[in-house]
This record gives C-alpha cells, sequence and structure tokens, in this order.
C-alpha cells in the first residue's frame, strides 16, 4: 500500500474525533492508560506531556459520554460561513510582464465544499467558495511520475481553449514521487480536536470518529500518536503513544464529547509543544487540525493566528487542516491556517470523502517529498501576445520571490499531482489590454525573436528539511493541437476550469455552457479510478437544473 493512504485516514480521523456531542469530557486516568504495556521511558514521556498540558484535561474528565446514538440531529437555522473575496486573476502583457509566479497548490477543500453545497444543500455555492485551483487538484492526473533526481516530474501541453477558439490553453502538470508503505519514515502526529459546543453536529465529531478507525488501522509500531484537544481550554486526551496501542487510542477518541467556546490558540501551543517534544529526526511530524474554524475565545484574530503558525512551523512541524460541518463553516480561516502552516487543506463532507482524504490519499497529505515550491512562468513576447492563469489568486508571488529562499511557497506529497493552466492570447489576436508607455531604455532581445518557444516554466523546491532550493528549467513548444486532439487529462481539467467559472460567473467564460462542459468532461474521463470524475459529471448536471 502506498504512504498515500496513511495520512489521508490520519487527517480524516483527527477531525472526526474532534466533533462530537454536549460537554468535552476527557479522562487523565483513561488517557493515560495502562502505561506498563508501554514500557518505562514512554511512561516518562507521557508524564512530562500530561504536565505540560497544564491540567485543563482534568476538568473534561468527570463522566463517560452517553455516546453518538443519543446524540440529536441538529438542524442549520443560521448561517455565518465565512469566505474570503477572490479577485479573478486577469490577462497579462507578455511584452509588459513577461514572468508569471505563484506557489503549488495541493489544497483539495473547495470541491467538497462545492459538492456539499450542490448535493446537499440543492444549492449554488457562494462565488467565493469556489477556489479554481482546489477543483483542479483535487482530482489525480496521469502524469509519468520522475525518473531523476528530482522528487516531482514536470509535463507541459497545449490546446485551443474550449471557451474560445481563438485562443491557446496551457496545462502545467506535476507529478511527485511515490513512496511505497513499508518504505516510509516513522510518523510523529498530534491530533488537534476542536471539542466545542459548534461541534456537536452529526456531521462533525462522529463523523471525525469514523475517520480515525480509519487511520488507526493504517498506522503500525513505529508511528506514534498524540491527542490534543480544546474548547474553551486545551487538554491533553492523548500523550504521545505508539500505534500498536491502537485501542487505546481508539478509547481515548470515543471518551470525546463536544461543548463550550473555541480557544484554538491553546490548543495549537500545546499540540506543537508536543509534537515538538517527540520530534523524529528524518520522519513525519505533522499537526493534524480539525475542526469548523470557529474560533470565539483566546487569539480569535486570523492575522494573530496565522503568526502564531508561522512562528511554529519553524520548528519543521508540518500542519494539516480538516474543515467540517456546516453553518457556522469558517472556510476562509482555514485555508489561510493551512497555506501558512506548511500543510494542506481538505473539507470532510461524507464518510466517502473521508475514506479518499485519509486512507486513498494519505501517503499525500503526510509524507512531504518537497516544500517551498514556486513556479515561475517566462513568455516569450513573440509567441505570445497575454496570459492569464486560471485560478491560484492567493497563490499569486512577486517575480522576485522566486528566488528568494526565505520566500515561503506550498507543499508537495508523496504522490501527489499539482496541475495549473493558462489561458493564452496569440500575438495576432484581438484583446483590449490597458497599455504601458513605452520603455525608453529597454533593450531589444534578438533571442525570443530567433526562438521557436512559446514559454519556459521554471521550479524551485526545497528538501523537506531543507533551506536552500534546487532548480528546474523546462522550455516549451507550442504544436498547435486542438482541445478534441489533446490528452485526456487536459481535455478533463479543462472541464472543470470551466465548471469552475460557471459557478463564479467569470468575466473570461464566454459563450461557455454546462452542456459544453460535460460533453468535454466525458470525452476526458480516462481510466477514472475511484470514479471521481464521473461523479464531477453528476455535479455538473445538478449545477445547470440549479441555474
Amino acid at each position: 500500500m502506498k504512504i498515500k493512504r496513511l495520512f489521508t485516514i490520519a487527517v480524516l480521523v483527527s477531525v472526526t474525533a474532534a466533533c462530537s456531542s454536549p460537554h468535552a469530557t476527557y479522562s487523565r486516568t483513561n488517557v493515560a492508560g495502562d502505561v506498563s504495556a508501554v514500557g518505562e521511558a514512554e511512561e516518562q514521556d507521557n508524564r512530562r506531556d500530561v504536565v505540560a498540558s497544564n491540567g485543563p484535561a482534568r476538568k473534561f474528565a468527570r463522566e463517560r459520554p452517553a455516546g453518538l446514538a443519543s446524540m440529536p440531529v441538529t438542524q442549520v437555522d443560521f448561517n455565518t460561513e465565512g469566505y474570503d473575496h477572490i479577485q479573478e486573476n486577469v490577462f497579462h502583457s507578455a511584452k509588459d510582464e513577461p514572468l508569471s509566479t505563484f506557489s503549488i497548490d495541493v489544497d483539495t477543500a473547495s470541491y467538497a465544499n462545492v459538492r456539499r453545497f450542490l448535493a446537499q444543500q440543492h444549492q449554488l455555492p457562494p462565488k467565493d467558495a469556489v477556489r479554481i485551483e482546489e477543483l483542479l487538484n483535487y482530482f489525480s492526473y496521469d502524469y509519468t511520475p520522475p525518473t531523476s533526481r528530482h522528487p516531482f516530474a514536470v509535463h507541459v501541453e497545449s490546446a485551443t481553449a474550449p471557451w474560445d477558439e481563438t485562443r491557446r490553453l496551457v496545462q502545467i502538470g506535476i507529478k511527485a514521487k511515490e513512496v511505497d508503505h513499508g518504505d516510509r519514515e516513522p510518523a510523529n502526529l498530534v491530533f488537534l480536536l476542536d471539542v466545542s459546543g459548534s461541534m456537536a453536529q452529526p456531521n462533525k465529531l462522529p463523523l471525525l470518529k469514523r475517520g480515525m478507525k480509519m487511520l488507526v488501522e493504517q498506522l503500525d509500531r513505529r508511528d506514534r500518536v498524540a491527542i490534543v484537544v480544546y474548547a474553551g481550554a486545551s487538554g491533553l486526551v492523548l500523550p504521545s503513544t505508539s500505534a500498536s496501542q491502537k485501542t487505546q487510542i481508539l478509547d481515548a477518541l470515543e471518551r470525546l464529547q463536544a461543548g463550550g467556546s473555541t480557544n484554538g490558540s491553546a490548543g495549537i501551543q500545546l499540540a506543537y509543544d508536543i509534537a515538538t517534544r517527540h520530534f523524529v529526526r528524518g520522519g513525519v511530524n505533522r499537526v493534524i487540525l480539525a475542526t469548523d474554524g470557529d474560533f470565539n475565545v483566546g487569539t480569535t484574530n486570523r492575522g494573530d493566528l496565522v503568526r502564531l503558525i508561522e512562528e511554529k512551523r519553524k520548528s519543521d512541524v508540518f500542519l494539516s487542516v480538516l474543515g467540517f460541518g456546516m453553518g457556522n463553516y469558517k472556510d476562509a480561516a482555514l485555508e489561510e491556517l493551512a497555506r501558512h502552516g506548511n500543510g494542506n487543506y481538505a473539507y470532510i463532507d461524507s464518510p466517502l470523502e473521508a475514506r479518499k482524504v485519509l486512507v486513498e490519499e494519505m501517503g499525500s497529505t503526510l509524507v512531504t517529498v518537497a516544500k517551498d515550491v514556486k513556479i515561475q512562468v517566462e513568455f516569450n513576447p513573440e509567441k505570445v501576445q497575454a496570459y492569464r492563469l486560471i485560478g491560484y489568486e492567493n497563490r499569486m508571488l512577486a517575480a522576485r520571490d522566486f528566488n528568494d529562499d526565505r520566500k515561503d511557497a506550498g507543499e508537495i506529497g508523496a504522490g501527489h499531482t499539482v496541475t495549473a493552466l493558462y489561458e493564452i492570447v496569440g500575438p495576432d489576436q484581438p484583446i483590449d489590454l490597458p497599455g504601458i508607455d513605452p520603455l525608453k531604455y529597454r533593450a531589444s532581445d534578438p533571442v525570443a525573436s530567433a526562438s521557436s518557444e512559446m514559454l519556459t516554466v521554471k521550479l524551485r523546491y526545497k528538501e523537506p528539511t531543507g533551506k536552500r532550493s534546487t532548480k528546474l528549467v523546462i522550455p516549451f513548444e507550442d504544436g498547435g493541437r486542438t482541445i478534441s486532439d489533446a490528452s485526456a487529462d487536459l481535455r478533463f481539467a479543462a472541464a472543470v476550469a470551466g465548471f469552475g467559472m460557471l459557478l463564479r460567473e467569470s468575466d473570461f467564460r464566454g459563450d461557455l455552457t454546462y452542456a459544453e462542459v460535460l460533453t468535454l468532461a466525458r470525452s476526458g474521463l480516462g481510466r477514472d479510478v475511484g470514479s471521481y470524475r464521473a461523479e464531477f459529471l453528476r455535479l455538473v448536471e445538478v449545477a445547470r437544473t440549479l441555474q
């Protein structure tokens, strides 16, 4: 089994365990368990961890929860969900601005959240809930894996844009190396679970517990798990424990209930302290935060929370964020925390999504093969008049950031695929762009005039614990293909991007229709392992009906 499956389970598990019923209960006695079975050294570690929690766990240890069956199904009759405004990327002149630079993104939360609106709530999602890059990267693509010393391979392809036949669509695809389950390094995981009152919903804590069971079954004696919970205060439910003690871990999860306000910052502090204390050199060190993001006690300002996460990432402990629920869901806050915490962000809307994130893709989420991955595309103004990056609005970087190793960027996990699309306007095509005055001192560039290349893709990345980056350079010539001659992956990616533009009512969607998206997506189904692409077709049908 690939390590991919291992991380997926870990994340969902932590989220599900955090979302149970009325009053957070953790038992210090039950949490510690039978320490004699773990060994004297582990007992000493556990004592230190319990002391580090400053005791708040005790007050949650009064009674054993009644269980999930007795928890009422609560209808959400309010909506305070939070989404940041997305200012859509526009066209840029290749002559005036030949460089486009951005950080990669492997988050998938937006797609699952959009699916929740369409399939469960039968309504179109808010426009700002639609991040097109997360729709694209929800799906895996059949890119060839790396064969060189680099941890990923880069592929570039082009075809006509399906929403405007006079324009070109360029796909940049990245495929990270796979890591076999047996070859992965030991994992030091801390589940940081929100057990505040807002998590007392059937689609929160029960779902988290279900996912945790799947995750725990994938771990072995190489791995360690700690469980930190937070409501009005933070507490240590389970000190760092060998994953061979599966019963002990599952029992600690089952005792969780939800109640109280949400002091996320205190939990973050404690979780990172535990992860740092048990840090495994050369291994997987990760905090997995499971919450609805509704922080309302302690440090509640998003800027302060981001600064806290940025400070903690210096410890080389990575962060994964799992979002749950609806009504009060704070998507923008969770996306930002994951982006600044060297991590990834997923939304869990069903047991099937929990399995996808925590089982099928666990290795991708858990094992980082490269960090601070940046892409810079240089366009040849002789071949390109204007270009537009589709999506990645909150991942844009200044051109100078590409060579600045101090600048944080995205991470890529084992087996991950990353996809980005550019819409290209050729040199002879009409387009209305705001211009700038001719530059007085610019020298002519005979290289651009002589080159047949449309663009050059450059990437920089660091090893997971590295400080200096490595650069890759991939030149590309446009072969003039039509969209019907393109690969299945490019056709499907174009359909997904078109779907996102329709949901956002993008100014750049042209005359594209949902029917055309369906036709294009059907032609790009490919092997469709897991039937995720087929599910996409059903969502497009729902959106077309609602529209």
